[in-house]
């Protein structure tokens, strides 16, 4: 079995290689039996050990299995590139069976540089042989560098070299870092990133500190909040801003508090934060566990809390459920994500409801006077829940929905739900891009805007981000448009991460070149500073 599994992926590399000749030739590249290389669109995090992002497939005859090892393999780097941000390059084997899952580390290269040799020593027998190769970034790595890889070749023991096949339109790799590792600060699991930026220019980041499990509410969760003041280079200690704590006389278990959103008002600079709090219904799920009411002990709170020192000290919870709620409503809270202050000075929250019958529908939450009284909107359309919303150009309110049709519709018609409202939710209007765009696996999105200089004028910008594939929370990517949502170019998307995550992000711009994003990993959340003009390319 072993040698018809080998010779099955023998025939898989040479028809890789054979459909690529025309790119095989750009590269130098050897004859197809040398082998290729992919590589993976993942960000070098800094916070993590191992960046997996090579594989090298290196076919092996029977009379080269018999004679040879592998020495040394080189990984040269573009010299458009800048390698300093990476402390460590590694390379594993993984043999020549396909269903082995044991790695032998092969060897490493400290502090790379532009051309690297990593020596060491794996005996060959027939096969298609493996390796994989991780990089590990610095702690205080520049997350807007990139690198790319120019050339990669294996050296053999007779000394015979042989260059890998790279593909020639391989983008550049990206760096990112980890916000919040899985078991830091004895919190098993980081969720749902809400992202803003201060007039000071400080990027504040909140989040679920999800302490026993993964597990939405009801279980023990607060909400958490990191601050940089260096442009999302470094980020202060996590300090936790909602704790329901022992409420009621319940544990802590049964006083969660999360999914935040936050907003800035730019007109005030006090910073928001909004969070559903659900006391009781232990190890139940909030969704089907709230019910119709207003009290706590009834149904699930909105909950705010404020800053007016720019993220240094909080206030205590203020509960507006008795203010926005309808009693009849199962349950009633917030976006999650980021809200917005409109030219107005109006504050609007995306928000979501279950009605008396379970429908859930997406809407806004807003104040005119500062935060002192608050309001919510209809609901926008039927099966919709967690929402992002946007100001265009003429006072609109653009609110860009998750739709949960999506988990059956996969054709043409898989795509976010948009719509507009004139009249703060009063009355809302289907968007000509609703349902047909902007593709989701049912899934949390991100949508801000931003005005911009392009082609000479100033202009508004929207970004989007969302596990861009219909079947599956992965591919994070960024996305832009020129014209108010109503046509999101490909040649204006960022793929970030095609790896399946937990799929939530939150954009902000950190300033008027970059953007920033913080998104799902697997229990943790990474942050990564995307240079505008990388999305709007040959715009700005």
């Amino acid at each position: 079995m072993a040698i018809l599994r080998n010779l099955i992926l023998l025939i898989i590399v040479f028809c890789h290689l054979a459909g690529c000749n025309s790119r095989s030739q750009e590269n130098e590249a050897s004859s197809p039996e040398d082998g290729f290389v992919t590589i993976r669109k993942i960000p070098i995090l800094s916070g993590k050990l191992r960046n997996d992002i090579l594989v090298l497939k290196i076919p092996v005859s029977k009379e080269e299995g018999n004679a040879l090892s592998v020495k040394h393999i080189l990984i040269d780097f573009d010299k458009a590139g800048d390698p300093s941000s990476l402390s460590l390059i590694q390379v594993f084997n993984n043999g020549n069976d396909p269903d082995a899952e044991k790695q032998e580390l092969f060897g490493e290269a400290v502090n790379p540089v532009l051309k690297n040799k990593i020596s060491g020593e794996t005996a060959l027998s027939e096969g298609v042989y493996t390796f994989t190769v991780s990089f590990t970034a610095r702690q205080a790595c520049d997350l807007t560098k990139k690198i790319a890889i120019k050339n990669v070749s294996v050296i053999f023991s007779n000394k015979t070299v042989r260059k890998l096949f790279v593909p020639a339109n391989s983008e550049p790799l990206r760096f990112g870092l980890v916000l919040r590792a899985a078991g830091q600060d004895n919190c098993d699991t980081y969720r749902i990133p809400g992202l803003i930026s201060t007039a000071r220019g400080t990027l504040m980041a909140v989040y679920d500190n999800r302490y026993r499990n993964s597990r939405d509410l009801q279980d023990d969760v607060d909400v958490g909040m990191s601050r940089s003041t260096d442009g999302g280079m470094t980020w202060e200690p996590m300090k936790v801003i909602m704790d329901m704590e022992e409420w009621g006389g319940k544990p802590e278990e049964e006083n969660g508090v999360g999914d935040p959103c936050i907003l800035f008002n730019h007109e005030t600079g006090t910073v928001w934060v909004a969070a559903l709090w659900l006391s009781g219904f232990r190890e139940q799920a909030a969704w089907n566990a709230s019910g119709p009411g207003i009290d706590p002990t009834e149904t699930g709170q909105f909950l705010l809390v404020r800053s007016d020192d720019d993220g240094i000290t909080w206030s205590e919870e203020i509960n507006i459920t008795p203010q926005i709620k309808d009693p009849g409503w199962r349950l009633m809270f917030q976006g999650p994500g980021n809200g917005i202050t409109l030219t107005d000075g109006t504050m609007v929250f995306p928000a979501q409801f279950r009605d008396a019958d379970g429908t859930p529908h997406s809407t806004i939450v807003w104040s005119r006077d500062k935060g002192a009284s608050w309001n919510i909107g209809t609901g926008a359309k039927p099966n919709t829940t967690e929402a992002q919303c946007v100001q265009l150009g003429n006072g609109s309110i653009m609110l860009n929905m998750r739709d949960n049709r999506n988990a059956e519709v996969k054709d043409e018609n898989n795509g976010r739900a948009v719509s507009i409202t004139r009249d703060l939710g009063l009355t809302w209007e289907t968007h000509p891009s609703s349902n047909s765009i902007l593709p989701e696996p049912v899934c949390m999105a991100s949508l801000i805007s931003a005005d911009m200089i392009i082609d000479g004028r100033k202009q508004k910008v929207l970004f989007f981000s969302n596990p861009n594939n219909k079947y599956s929370r992965s591919n994070m990517t960024i996305k832009a448009s020129l014209d108010e949502g109503m046509t999101w170019p490909e040649e204006f998307q960022v793929e970030l991460n095609e790896e399946e995550g937990y799929g939530y992000s939150c954009l902000a711009m950190v300033d008027e070149n970059h953007i920033g994003i913080l998104y799902e990993g697997i229990k943790e959340l990474y942050f990564q500073k995307i240079p505008v003009k990388d999305i709007l390319k040959g715009k700005l």
